[in-house]
């Protein structure tokens, strides 16, 4: 019996893209024979997103182990004069314009919370796994971040343990794409890049999404054994009663859109393509938490009669926008590390089997993934021209019911494929 540990601050009924990736692996973890999963994870977190139809997809197999953790949240509400209830959400997105008390607060968190506000609950929880470990000893545990506090906690269970660790980063660290508006002090960037060296230095194997983060965390480390283990889409999710496609042409995101990933070029091309009269009857359906930034954008070029911006559905009904969608928009976040980013909705995306329009890098990790699997068309950020044309074809095909992609080599990314090379790897550490 092989027995893994899971350190994850997202879990059911945390809800939004951090929780995906490991959910959806574990309940194919779990299926394997000889395998047993335990999950640990905060009881009172303050995640951005509950979606409640999660908890419904936790195996029942799977051991989950929760403790209190205290967080800085109440005291950054009261502060920003946030109401009690409301959320608060990670990568920068705000309703409104940044005030100075909240830059007072990104100040605070970025010099004083370090690696992240989670950092209250690094040496309870090193105390009670140490303890719990002990007793009921695993083979590996797997630590997955951000929030990267997850990854000083089984830091901490390798010093005392010298248990086998995987370091899994979702997104990168001090290359992380807001890392640089955190108001960062010298002491303050030191001390995040030396908590990271340390991480990275210690844990038995490296685990990133992309070929590129891959590559920067080599520079980072020096280390050549890091594994790239990308994120996918549940098959299961995509089954079911078949969606008819929406009348009109629609042009849908999924998830968050902070101001990086404002995408000017998609918008000037449309407000060019109505202005021409080429075309007049199409929907921006955004579904997610989307920065001011992004509406004013949207306003300021015109659309706003087109715009329909649902702030939160559950992952199941998100599953229904994706089949019903004309095209799919991923916008690459504009920023020094955007080669590397491959948001996980763009498995969804692929296996949704609708178009996809990618913004970003024509030479980024998202854009080789679209164009080797022929899954859609990629433009750099103003590319209006080229947006312009793909749209155009697109509308052409939707109007002539024959609009689909079949993303060729998707069955890849399938979280049962995935899970399965996380085993892979696993057996590899285990003599």
């Amino acid at each position: 019996m092989t027995r893994i540990l899971l350190i994850s601050y997202y879990w059911p009924p945390a809800g939004g893209g951090g929780v995906q990736r490991w959910l959806k692996m574990s309940k194919y973890i779990a299926d394997m024979p000889d395998v047993e999963l335990l999950v640990y994870t905060p009881e009172n977190g303050e995640v951005p997103v509950v979606d409640e139809s999660l908890i419904s997809e936790v195996d029942a197999r799977i051991k989950v182990i929760k403790t209190p953790i205290w967080e800085p949240y109440s005291w950054y509400k009261r502060f920003t004069g946030r109401k009690k209830n409301e959320k608060v959400y990670s990568g920068f997105i705000s309703d409104k314009k940044e005030s100075w008390m909240q830059k007072l607060a990104v100040f605070i968190r970025g010099n004083l919370f370090i690696p992240d506000a989670r950092m209250f609950w690094i040496k309870p929880s090193v105390k009670f796994l140490s303890a719990y470990l002990k007793d009921h000893p695993v083979d590996v545990v797997i630590s997955t971040g951000p929030p990267h506090s997850m990854h000083r906690i089984a830091l901490g269970l390798k010093k005392r343990l010298n248990i086998r660790w995987i370091a899994d980063f979702r997104d990168p660290w001090t290359n992380i794409d807001f890392y640089h508006q955190l108001r960062l002090t010298r002491w303050g960037d030191r001390r995040h890049h030396r908590m990271e060296a340390e991480v990275l230095q210690h844990a038995d194997r490296i685990v990133t999404v992309s070929p590129s983060w891959a590559k920067d965390f080599k520079r980072l480390c020096g280390r050549d054994d890091i594994e790239v283990i990308n994120n996918g889409y549940d098959p299961a999710d995509l089954k079911g009663d078949a969606v008819p496609p929406e009348h009109t042409f629609t042009i849908c995101h999924i998830g968050s859109m902070n101001k990086d990933r404002n995408v000017p070029g998609l918008w000037k091309a449309l407000a060019e393509l109505k202005e021409e009269g080429n075309m007049d009857t199409f929907r921006i359906k955004l579904v997610g938490q989307v920065d001011h930034a992004v509406l004013l954008a949207i306003q300021t070029a015109g659309l706003s009669e087109h715009l329909d911006h649902i702030h939160f559905k559950s992952h199941a009904d998100v599953m229904d926008d994706l089949l019903s969608a004309s095209i799919l928009l991923l916008p690459v976040n504009d920023t020094p590390n955007s080669a590397g980013v491959v948001p996980g909705k763009l498995y969804e995306y692929m296996g949704a089997q609708r178009p996809i329009l990618v913004i970003g890098p024509p030479t980024g990790d998202s854009a080789t993934i679209v164009i080797k699997s022929d899954a859609g068309a990629v433009h750099g950020y103003d590319d209006v021209t080229g947006i312009k044309n793909s749209l155009l074809v697109w509308q052409k095909s939707h109007r002539q019911g024959t609009l689909k992609q079949s993303s060729s080599g998707v069955e890849q990314y399938s979280r049962k494929a995935l899970a399965e090379k996380y085993l892979a790897l696993i057996d590899r550490m285990i003599p």
